[in-house]
C-alpha cells in the first residue's frame, strides 16, 4: 500500500464508521449533558481550589 492510497483507505474508513452510528436518543443525551457538566463543574472547581491555595501561599 503506497502514499495515494491512504486518503482512500481513510475515507473508506470514515465512510463505514458512520454507517454504524446512529442519532442518540432523547435520554442518552440527557444524560451524556449532564455527565458532560458535571465533569466540567468539577475540574473548574479543582482548578479554582489550585488557584487559591496558590494565592494563600503567596501571601504568607
Amino acid at each position: 500500500m503506497g502514499i495515494k492510497d491512504l486518503p482512500v483507505k481513510a475515507f473508506k474508513e470514515t465512510r463505514r464508521i458512520l454507517r454504524l452510528t446512529r442519532k442518540p436518543r432523547q435520554s442518552e443525551f440527557t444524560e451524556t449533558s449532564k455527565i458532560t457538566g458535571a465533569g466540567v463543574v468539577i475540574i473548574g472547581v479543582i482548578g479554582f481550589i489550585i488557584i487559591l491555595i496558590a494565592h494563600i501561599i503567596r501571601s504568607i
